[in-house]
């Protein structure tokens, strides 16, 4: 195979010989720091446009040691979630005057680390990650990068954190079940090693108790975190218990699985089963019938996060990590349905 040299990139000395001014005078006329008359500036930018020049932002920042770079960590970029996140936080960074930098880390803890000292290596002074465990905020911040853990918190000694109270949320759907005579519930979960996953749980058991319903062991079952997962789980759960009347899928993605196995089972929502979701898609609206949800303020979840963060790096925020809730509704929709209980 033949390789492709890649293309010289065009420097500010050549866009200084295409104006016939000096690097330093090109410099000043491009970036506005310093003076340039304005009929200097517009020849500089008259050359750089026609030369193709894009500044480098990194090697700016490495020798000023300073950067208006922001990472931004997240675990998987199929879901609906992590690009709603990014928006939010996108928006409050551009109108601050910084960029995003976006990582992906798959959900692997191996890579997440080696995501962080990507991010180092630019000098990055803030960060915003999904964390999968303690060791990326640690990492980061030992290195002086102010942190923001947002979605769910493990470094709570070290890092802000921006959160939306998983808690409530499910409290709530499940009470909207136990409302209409549910009383077996299945509830589905991916995780319960992170504040997500333990605090939905927690939500769903509080409903039961505050129902005085019994909570049963066997009507939670763990789930991988993939549609199909959560298709496979359900239909074990449902094979030992037909007596199931309602199921809680505690995440937006495992969610579609569980709608994809009812309906291979020809069970008819809501009238042979009701169905609630923790994490609102455009889908569960366009299906029919339409799907209940806790629906979560993601855009303004990743927004909160910036705002925490840029309060961090000027300064206008200090003292120790700071925890931020924001409160998640329920959408009552076509899903479910009253029964006897």
């Amino acid at each position: 195979m033949t390789e492709v040299a890649a293309p010289r990139r065009v420097t500010i000395g050549d866009v200084a010989r295409a104006a016939g001014v000096s690097p330093s005078t090109a410099s000043r006329a491009l970036t506005g720091r310093g003076y340039a008359a304005a009929s200097v500036k517009v020849r500089v930018a008259a050359a750089a446009d026609r030369l193709g020049y894009v500044p480098d932002a990194i090697a700016r920042s490495l020798k000023r040691r300073t950067s208006r770079l922001v990472g931004v960590m997240i675990s998987d970029l199929r879901n609906q979630f992590y690009a709603d996140l990014a928006a939010g936080i996108e928006e409050v960074l551009g109108r601050a005057g910084y960029q995003m930098v976006l990582v992906n880390d798959d959900g692997d803890a191996d890579r997440e680390l080696a995501r962080a000292r990507t991010l180092l290596a630019m000098r990055v002074p803030g960060a915003i990650v999904t964390p999968l465990s303690a060791e990326v905020g640690a990492l980061l911040t030992a290195q002086g990068v102010r942190v923001v853990e947002v979605d769910r918190q493990m470094a709570e000694s070290r890092c802000d954190a921006v959160l939306v109270d998983s808690e409530h949320g499910a409290r709530v759907a499940t009470e909207h079940l136990l409302s209409q005579g549910h009383r077996r519930i299945a509830f589905l979960i991916d995780e319960l090693e992170w504040t997500t996953g333990r605090g939905r749980l927690d939500g769903y058991r509080a409903a039961l108790r505050a129902g005085k319903v019994r909570f049963d062991r066997k009507l939670v079952a763990r789930v991988g975190f993939s549609s199909a997962g959560a298709a496979g789980a359900l239909s074990s759960l449902l094979d030992e218990r037909p007596d199931v009347t309602a199921v809680f899928a505690a995440d937006n993605f495992m969610a579609s699985g569980v709608w994809q196995e009812l309906r291979r089972r020809k069970l008819r929502v809501p009238k042979d089963i009701s169905l609630v979701a923790f994490g609102d898609l455009p889908w569960m609206t366009m299906v029919r019938p339409a799907v209940s949800a806790v629906s979560q303020p993601v855009v303004a979840l990743g927004a909160r996060a910036a705002e925490v963060l840029l309060a961090r790096l000027s300064g206008e925020l200090t003292g120790p990590p700071r925890r931020v809730w924001l409160t998640p509704t329920f959408e009552s929709r076509g899903s479910t349905r009253e029964v006897n209980a």
